[in-house]
This record gives structure tokens, C-alpha cells and sequence, in this order.
């Protein structure tokens, strides 16, 4: 496999700038070409939503903590 050019270097160094720094551990929302909310930094892919369905989650909030709570034995956590 033959080096890459200067051309071919830069080409990439534009790219890699355009995407902006690789933050890790913090939440990014961002809207889809699709008109979705994209949240990008809860894993490998971004979990998207439209609003209506972001506002059912969000107003079940409390019964999905609760959710949580009654079943954490049965839960995996990252590390296990």
C-alpha cells in the first residue's frame, strides 16, 4: 500500500475539521433531514424521535424512572 499524497492528507485534515472535535460523554441534539430528533453520545448510533414522540417520553418520564428502579436486578450495566 502506497503512502498518501499531500493532496490526499489535507483532503482528509479538511474532512476530519469539518466534523468538529469527537466529544466524549456528552449529549448532542441534532435535527435529521427527516425533521427527527437526532441525540448523538448515548452509544454507538444516535437514538432519533420526531417531537410528538420526545413529548410522550418525556411526560412518562417519572413512570420510566420508577420502571428503572422495580427492575435494576434485572438490568446489565455497562462493565458487566
Amino acid at each position: 500500500m502506497s503512502e498518501p499524497t499531500y493532496e490526499e492528507l489535507k483532503a482528509k485534515l479538511a474532512e476530519l475539521e469539518k466534523q468538529g472535535p469527537r466529544r466524549t460523554g456528552s449529549l448532542e441534539f441534532r435535527v435529521s433531514e427527516k425533521g427527527g430528533v437526532s441525540v448523538y453520545g448515548l452509544g454507538r448510533f444516535p437514538v432519533t424521535l420526531y417531537y410528538e414522540q420526545w413529548t410522550r417520553l418525556l411526560e412518562a418520564s417519572e413512570k420510566l424512572r420508577e420502571f428503572l428502579e422495580e427492575n435494576k436486578s434485572k438490568l446489565k450495566f455497562k462493565g458487566q
